[in-house]
C-alpha cells in the first residue's frame, strides 16, 4: 500500500481509517493525540502561539516522504496553502479552484437554488430588520467565530450575515467523482453543548440515526433532497473524495449552510454503522470510482443510533496520565499527558450507541460526566 500524507487540524479518525485499510500513514496535525501517535508511522505537531497552523504544517510535511498528500480541515479555507501542501506530490482531494468556489456562501446559494433548493439569506452590508441574523467568518470552520448578529452592530472585516434558520442542524456525507455523488451518511450535528464544555455554536459531536429517526421530522423527504444538494454541488464544482454539506432542516427541507470539501467529523460514524472504509471510499472516489452503497437501504437496516461528542475542557487544566484510556474503544483523541488546556481545548472524543438518537445523546451526556470526573480525578493526583 502507498504511504500517504494526511495533514490537518485534527487527523485522528481519517489516520485511523487509512490504516485499518492498510495504508502507511505519515501525519501532520495540530495535538499529536496518543491514539494518532499509535497509528501513524510519523506524526509532526503544527502549532503557532497555541493554535494550529497551515503554513507550520506545509513546512512540516515539506520533508516527509510520501506517495500521496490528503488534507482535513481547516485547509480548505486556504486554497493555496493546498496547493503548496502537495508541491509535486499527488494530491487525494478537491484542488484549489474547487476549494474556493465551494467555501463561497454566494455561490452554494445559487447552486441551491438551480436545484430547485432553499439556503438561508445572506448580506455583507447591515442587513434589514426582518429576520434573526448570524455572524459568519468566511474562514472558519467548527462553529469558531460565529455569534449571533445585534441590529446597528458592526460587520467585522472577513465576515458575512446569514439568515438564522430555526431548525435541526444536520449534514449530508458523501463520495463524488467530479460529476456524481454518493451519499454517505445523514447525521444531526451537536454544538454549543455545555454539557461537552462547549458553548455558543461550536461543534461538539454528531448522532447518526436509522430511518425514521424521529432527531429529523419527515426524514425520508429529507434524505432524498440532502442527497440532491450533494449531487449538485458535486457537479457544480467538480467535488472529488468525500465531502460534507451542512444544513438547517425544516419539514424535510434541508437548507445549505456550508460545504465542508474534505473529511468531516461525521464520516467515522458511518464507518463505525455501516462498515465502510471512508478512506479508501476517498481514495477510489479521487480516481474516479463511486462506491455501490445504497444509503436509504442502510439506514433501514440499522437498529440503532451511533453518535458522537468531543469533550471541551471547562477550565485551565493539565491532561493527567491517560494511555489507560486507549484500551476503549469509545475513546479517542487522547491528550497526551502533560498538555496543558485552556479553557474549550478538546480533550477527547466519546462514542455512544443505543436504540434511538435521544437515547444515544443520553448516553453521551452519561459518559461525559465520568469522562469529566475522571479527569478531575486525575488532575487532583497532579496537584
Amino acid at each position: 500500500m502507498p504511504r500517504v500524507l494526511i495533514a490537518g487540524v485534527s487527523t485522528r479518525g481519517f489516520a485511523e481509517s487509512a490504516a485499518r485499510a492498510g495504508y502507511d500513514v505519515v501525519a501532520v496535525d495540530g495535538y499529536g493525540d496518543l491514539d494518532l501517535v499509535a497509528r501513524a508511522a510519523v506524526v509532526r505537531v503544527a502549532r503557532v502561539r497555541g493554535r494550529f497552523s497551515t503554513r507550520a504544517a506545509v513546512a512540516a510535511a515539506r520533508v516527509l516522504a510520501c506517495d500521496a498528500v490528503v488534507y482535513g480541515a481547516s485547509f480548505e479555507n486556504h486554497p493555496r496553502t493546498v496547493r503548496a501542501l502537495a508541491g509535486p506530490r499527488p494530491l487525494w482531494g478537491n484542488g484549489p479552484a474547487a476549494l474556493a468556489r465551494a467555501r463561497d456562501p454566494r455561490r452554494l446559494a445559487r447552486v441551491a437554488a438551480a436545484a430547485g433548493l432553499p439556503a438561508p439569506r445572506l448580506r455583507f452590508s447591515r442587513p434589514p430588520a426582518d429576520a434573526a441574523w448570524l455572524v459568519k467568518p468566511l474562514r472558519s470552520g467548527g462553529g469558531a467565530g460565529v455569534v449571533p448578529w445585534h441590529p446597528g452592530a458592526r460587520l467585522p472585516r472577513g465576515c458575512y450575515l446569514q439568515q438564522r434558520i430555526v431548525g435541526v442542524t444536520g449534514s449530508i456525507v458523501f463520495a463524488a467523482d467530479g460529476r456524481r455523488a454518493v451519499p454517505l451518511g445523514l447525521s444531526r450535528i451537536l454544538a454549543g453543548e455545555r454539557r461537552f464544555g462547549a458553548d455558543g455554536f461550536r461543534y461538539c459531536g454528531s448522532i447518526l440515526g436509522a430511518a425514521c429517526d424521529s432527531q429529523f421530522p419527515d426524514d425520508a423527504r429529507l434524505l432524498e433532497r440532502a442527497a440532491r444538494l450533494a449531487q449538485a454541488v458535486t457537479a457544480a464544482w467538480g467535488l472529488v473524495g468525500v465531502n460534507g454539506v451542512d444544513f438547517v432542516a425544516r419539514r424535510g427541507v434541508p437548507f445549505a449552510i456550508e460545504v465542508n470539501p474534505r473529511y468531516t467529523a461525521a464520516m467515522e460514524l458511518v464507518e463505525r454503522a455501516y462498515g465502510l472504509s471512508i478512506f479508501e471510499i476517498h481514495a477510489r472516489a479521487c480516481a474516479g470510482t463511486l462506491p455501490a452503497f445504497d444509503l436509504t437501504g442502510a439506514r433501514r437496516g440499522a437498529r440503532e443510533a451511533i453518535g458522537k461528542a468531543i469533550l471541551y475542557a471547562r477550565r485551565p487544566s493539565a491532561m493527567g496520565e491517560a494511555h489507560a484510556w486507549l484500551a476503549d474503544p469509545d475513546v479517542r483523541d487522547v491528550s497526551p499527558p502533560g498538555t496543558r488546556l485552556a479553557p474549550r481545548d478538546p480533550v477527547c472524543t466519546i462514542f455512544a450507541h443505543a436504540p434511538d438518537a435521544a437515547a444515544c445523546h443520553a448516553a453521551l451526556v452519561q459518559r461525559a460526566v465520568a469522562r469529566y470526573r475522571d479527569i478531575e480525578r486525575r488532575e487532583a493526583r497532579i496537584a
